[in-house]
């Protein structure tokens, strides 16, 4: 590969999407612009504009799996259920499986005029850099948006097949288990410990709801300036109808005790945010939801995303980012299982 070779991605064919869009009556007439945004090995991101049409597109690259076309169409029917919700979302404009279109299913979402907190480094944006109240508004937003998901009324919208809710629980150490093992490379210490506990610990309640499956900072948006406002929960691949909290428990389980302490600082900086106590006193009220058995879904959720990273620390190449997996990998089921020694929760 030369220094001039541009590998940035390009839609399959433009004069097709925009016969699409003329078939869809978006844009009509106007001349299509389009701009790479994001992406990877599982889907790319792409802003659009045509006429009065601001969208953005999501659609798998050529090299993923066949399967992600059917994971684009569950996407789209979360979005698409959102609408008419009080949960930040981008807006559903249209949908298509008809691959002879760009070779892919893909579907088109509103614009969001926001920020995401992936884009701007470990420092945070104007005013949240220097206006520390305010800043503390971003964790309260964050937790605000799966307190309005898991009221979401997902059997009225439609998703009564999107998932399995009864046996969610019980299926959760049998099926990672399952995964482990078809991806083991090695050992990871904490592993067994942290199993045998969840399947002799249950919640204290399950109110099947709606929930996203990946829950962070990486993957909402907020709009610009203060108050924090939350714009739209993103990335809905590992969406579904389970147990809504343990999108709470990706949030709080790596939550530090003490915020302010420099050790605190990871992919976003957590200097003067609330601690995890507030915030599952927050989704609480909020969501109407006990907290008290999140021990539970804290172990689950530091086992279960240990298994999902090993996948990518076992596929990756020697000069691969996924190597930074390896030890991220052993902490967590370190975490996972010193938490399950040490919890007093008797569910």
């Amino acid at each position: 590969m030369t220094a001039t070779q541009d590998t940035t991605p390009t839609l399959a064919d433009v004069g097709k999407l925009t016969a699409w869009l003329d078939a869809q009556g978006l844009g009509l007439g106007a001349p299509l612009e389009h701009r790479f945004i994001s992406g990877g090995s599982q889907n790319e991101i792409y802003e659009l504009r045509r006429g009065d049409l601001h969208c953005a597109m999501r659609i798998p690259p050529p090299s993923a799996p066949a399967d992600r076309d059917n994971g684009i169409v569950r996407e789209w029917r979360i979005i698409e259920a959102l609408d008419g919700t009080d949960v930040p979302h981008t807006e559903a404009i249209g949908v298509c499986t008809d691959p002879s279109v760009l070779g892919r299913t893909f579907y088109l979402m509103g614009f969001v005029d926001g920020w995401s907190p992936m884009a701007t480094g470990s420092r945070w944006p104007e005013p949240f850099d220097t206006d520390l109240e305010a800043r503390r508004g971003l964790a309260f937003e964050l937790v605000e948006g799966i307190a309005r998901l898991s009221k979401v009324d997902w059997r009225a919208k439609g998703l009564h097949d999107l998932g399995r809710p009864e046996g969610f629980h019980e299926r959760q150490v049998d099926r990672w288990t399952a995964f482990f093992e078809r991806i083991r490379g090695r050992d990871l210490p904490g592993f067994d410990e942290a199993a045998a506990w969840l399947r002799s610990h249950k919640p204290i309640d399950f109110i099947p709801g709606l929930m996203h499956g990946d829950y962070q900072f990486a993957n909402v948006m907020y709009d610009h300036g203060a108050p924090a406002r939350l714009a739209a929960i993103v990335d809905w691949e590992m969406g579904t109808v389970g147990d809504p909290k343990l999108d709470l428990a990706w949030v709080v389980h790596n939550w530090p005790d003490d915020p302010d302490a420099p050790s605190a600082i990871t992919y976003v900086d957590l200097t003067a945010m609330p601690t995890s106590a507030e915030l599952l006193a927050y989704y609480s009220q909020r969501s109407g939801r006990q907290v008290d058995d999140i021990d539970y879904y804290c172990v689950l959720a530091k086992w279960k995303l240990a298994v999902v990273l090993e996948q990518g620390y076992q596929r990756a190449s020697a000069d691969s980012t996924l190597q930074a997996f390896g030890p991220i990998v052993l902490g967590l089921m370190r975490e996972a299982a010193e938490l399950a020694e040490t919890s007093d929760y008797q569910g």
